[in-house]
């Protein structure tokens, strides 16, 4: 490594965070940009362990010590031919994975781990800020067409390694932008859409066609893209979330977490929220949470970035309760090194909380939506849950815990509790798919199981996830298509074709 005895001389330190009195009144990322020498010096932790463990940690295999060793060398251009060989988008997962890669550094045994995302991001800002990140042109046209509908992480993953092979590539996108999850889930604090649209500029000029506004199964029927395309892959993401069908579900002021983050996005995007990526006019209005008591229900990260955009529309209060037990501080021991731990995780959004004991629970029950005469949300009733392990299943069971029942102050509910699996209407019913047990599209290496010429990937086929994963799950579902297609795949061979010389040995 480029400094062997890095990991013993330097603490882990990630960028600075703007204040939180300063970043709570707009939408631009909280940390600060990077220099060289912090980025170098975060680098050199990562230590000459033998086996790399991260390797496995990263659901795309990225060759983290070997970039590590460039960007100590500051060698830029090598560390970007690395990075890229494995991760078409390190500038989006150097921002919001949450970086299974350090749960698994071997450093991470006993210390803090090696800051990987932090170095991802490093240098894929600095690859294109030295002009290092430029479109990749195919040498030849296969002559078969591709259509990928959907144009998240996986979507575009997918059709920027199809087009890499030669393929003539569509993507489709319902909504009237691409980018799926990355442009109307995720709030621009955490993923700013300069950096989306950056991207997409450059896999444009790569040959990829987009199309926006149009529903397949609506505004395309199924059969002509299956007569009009080679092949077809969905990457339709998992989008009909879970609900809470409990008394006062229908009250005004109770929403899916989506709907009022994807209306924010758009705010400051400065595109009208009056309609939504149907053409449908909002059912439930223009959504703000300005002195409202806001409470989101669910612990994850949606319902992290519901807090975030709560306050900084100026919420009177904003509560989040999960169901679940609170996790504890440490790694757990159930989850022992080099698996993804069980443990507390403090967002950005959850620093920006008012630090009363109250703003975050764990193990509520939301037992009923309560309203006023005219309809609207104003209180839900919650009770408390001890949970126990079942000694004969070995999993935790919840009773209530009597006399805990309460009523807390409420004027908008967003339901944050995760995603069941992708709309089936349409599209995919139409595509006559068959369905695993929990919903999702049913494939076999990514081919789906009742038409060979139809593909799925991301959250459609493995059900919600990481970023990280649809990336890795679009490069995957590329590949099956090149070889289904061409009868072998040149996709390795192609991305190896990208490394410099000096790392040609690899």
């Amino acid at each position: 490594m480029g400094k062997p005895t890095g990991f013993l001389e330097f603490d882990r330190e990630l960028p600075k965070k703007r204040p939180v009195e300063e970043r709570v009144h707009d939408y631009k990322e909280i940390e600060s940009a990077h220099t060289e020498e912090h980025s170098r010096t975060q680098a050199a932790r990562c230590m000459d362990c033998g086996i790399p463990f991260c390797h496995n940690g990263c659901p795309l295999g990225n060759i983290i010590p070997d970039f590590n060793d460039a960007v100590y060398d500051q060698n830029w251009a090598l560390a970007y031919d690395i990075l890229a060989s494995t991760n078409n988008y390190p500038e989006f997962t150097g921002r919001i994975c949450p970086a299974p890669c350090e749960a698994s550094c071997v450093l991470g045994i006993n210390k803090p781990p090696v800051a990987i995302e932090f170095i991802e991001k490093s240098i894929a800002e600095k690859a294109f800020e030295m002009g290092l990140v430029k479109p990749r042109l195919p040498k030849k046209r296969t002559g078969k067409a591709v259509a990928v509908v959907g144009s998240g992480p996986a979507g575009m993953a997918a059709a920027s390694q199809l087009n890499q092979a030669g393929h003539t590539v569509t993507l489709f996108e319902r909504a009237d932008r691409i980018g799926g999850l990355l442009r109307y889930g995720i709030p621009d604090f955490k993923l700013e859409k300069r950096i989306v649209d950056r991207r997409l500029a450059i896999m444009e000029q790569e040959g990829i066609e987009f199309r926006t506004n149009v529903e397949i199964g609506k505004n395309i029927k199924a059969n002509e893209l299956l007569r009009d395309y080679d092949a077809v892959v969905l990457a339709t993401g998992s989008t009909v979330p879970r609900d809470l069908k409990i008394e006062g579900r229908n009250l005004k002021g109770v929403h899916f977490a989506m709907e009022f983050l994807s209306q924010q996005n758009k705010r400051v995007a400065e595109i009208s929220v009056e309609k939504d990526h149907q053409g449908l006019d909002y059912q439930n209005g223009d959504l703000l949470a300005t002195d409202k008591h806001v409470v989101v229900i669910g612990g994850g990260d949606t319902g992290s970035d519901c807090v975030g955009t709560s306050n900084r529309h100026g919420a009177k209060s904003v509560t989040q309760i999960e169901l679940l037990p609170m996790p504890p501080q440490d790694r757990d021991a159930t989850t022992p090194w080099p698996n993804w731990p069980m443990m507390m995780r403090t967002s950005t959004s959850h620093e920006e909380m008012d630090k009363d004991d109250d703003s975050r629970q764990w193990s509520i029950n939301t037992k009923a939506f309560l309203g006023d005469e005219a309809g609207n949300l104003k209180a839900l009733k919650i009770v408390k849950l001890d949970w126990q392990m079942n000694p004969e299943t070995g999993r935790l069971s919840m009773q209530e815990v009597p006399g805990t029942e309460e009523e807390i102050p409420c004027d908008l509910a967003l339901l944050a509790a995760g995603f069941l699996h992708p709309q089936q209407e349409r599209l995919l019913n139409d595509l006559d798919l068959e369905y695993d047990e929990r919903g999702n599209v049913k494939a076999q290496k990514y081919q789906s199981t009742t038409n060979e010429k139809v593909f799925a990937a991301g959250d459609c086929r493995r059900g919600q996830s990481l970023v990280v994963w649809a990336i890795s799950e679009g490069r995957e579902a590329a590949r099956a298509v090149d070889e289904f297609l061409m009868g072998e795949s040149l996709l390795e061979a192609k991305a190896m074709s990208m490394l410099t010389p000096e790392f040609a040995h690899v």
